[in-house]
């Protein structure tokens, strides 16, 4: 079992910052990757940024350069720091770890948390 908690999301004006975390527990070695997707109401969940445990990041184009991932490998926890936010970065926020099982990456997800960015 993998459980994800994460904490962080809210309410910031446009141009603020907020940054989110993510702890994973349970059985998580293999963990090879840890990410954020986001996702708005009809829409698909998106990829926003990916951090392997190398310390490799990918960030989606519309966040670059405004948003930072990182992890600690020491408690489990991956971070996503959210700066210069826009409307349009309002969504729920998903953390999410990739591990592999011996055969296959199996994605794992956290309940989500809010962000709402007001202009």
């Amino acid at each position: 079992q993998v459980q994800l908690v994460e904490s962080g999301g809210g309410l910031v004006q446009a141009g603020g910052s907020l940054r989110v975390s993510c702890v994973a527990s349970g059985t998580i070695f293999n963990m090879h990757f840890m990410g954020w997707y986001r996702q708005v109401p009809g829409a698909q969940r998106e990829l926003v940024a990916i951090i392997s445990n190398s310390g490799s990041t990918s960030y989606a184009d519309s966040v670059k350069g405004r948003f930072t991932i990182s992890r600690d490998n020491a408690k489990n926890t991956v971070y996503l720091q959210m700066n210069s936010l826009k409307p349009e970065d309002t969504a729920v926020y998903y953390c999410n770890v990739k591990i592999h099982d011996g055969l296959r990456l199996n994605d794992y997800w956290g309940q989500g948390t809010q962000v709402t960015v007001s202009s």
